[in-house]
């Protein structure tokens, strides 16, 4: 059962000015029964200003009256109809002060072995700013000389499996294939030569016998 917010204001508004029990009104606000008990003896919430639930739109009043001629009925809340405020979506990843340094670095590796990861994809991958990644790209970063290309994975940036859905995703939107394993190599690319499947060795000719060990067993034959 939901239950309204702020359930101690609530409960010591429904107190002091209704007649519900003590039980109604802890059903109706999640509390115990004793704790409604001594927010009516004033030993809990002494001094707490009272909030209206009907106000808040969270019951209605006939509903109360109708609990208040029988005690053995429970309140139910009501559908809210105040506007509530929208959820708002994930931005970028949260990065650690300390780690907030290299972002630049990860940025220009990203650029340099992934072009096609937007920027949009690295924003949200180690948690930076589109204008960020723009400055990199175009070496116009105030501290353009002393970017070096660092494996965001190594950095602690990003987690390797979200590197490697990032570059998945991007390469299908492209159209090329998906190497595995690329965010995990030591400097996080793969090689060609790296994911090509090993080709046989085809085995050497045997060489012909030499003329001189013909002789010897045409001249071993005769002999036997």
């Amino acid at each position: 059962m939901a239950h309204p917010l702020m359930p101690k204001a609530k409960a010591v508004w429904l107190v002091d000015n209704t007649t519900l029990t003590f039980e109604q009104v802890a059903e109706f606000c999640g509390l115990h029964e004793l704790e409604v008990q001594a927010i009516a003896d004033g030993e809990v919430a002494g001094g707490m200003q009272g909030l209206d639930p009907v106000a808040a739109g969270e019951v209605t009043m006939e509903e109360i009256e109708r609990c208040q001629a029988d005690p053995s009925a429970q309140m139910a809340m009501a559908k809210v109809s105040i506007p509530q405020p929208r959820a708002k979506p994930k931005g970028a990843r949260y990065t650690p002060v300390s780690k907030r340094q290299d972002r630049p670095n990860a940025i220009a590796w990203l650029v340099k072995n992934y072009p096609e990861l937007s920027d949009a994809q690295i924003s949200k991958l180690i948690g930076t700013t589109k204008p960020t990644i723009g400055a990199v790209r175009d070496r116009t970063h105030w501290n353009t000389p002393n970017i070096k290309p660092q494996n965001p994975v190594g950095l602690g940036l990003c987690k390797g499996d979200d590197l490697e859905k990032a570059v998945a995703l991007a390469r299908a939107r492209a159209g090329t294939a998906h190497t595995p394993g690329a965010a995990t190599a030591p400097d996080g690319v793969l090689s060609p030569a790296d994911t090509a499947p090993a080709e046989e060795t085809p085995a050497e000719p045997e060489e012909p016998p030499a003329p001189w060990e013909l002789h010897t067993h045409k001249t071993e034959t005769a002999d036997g």
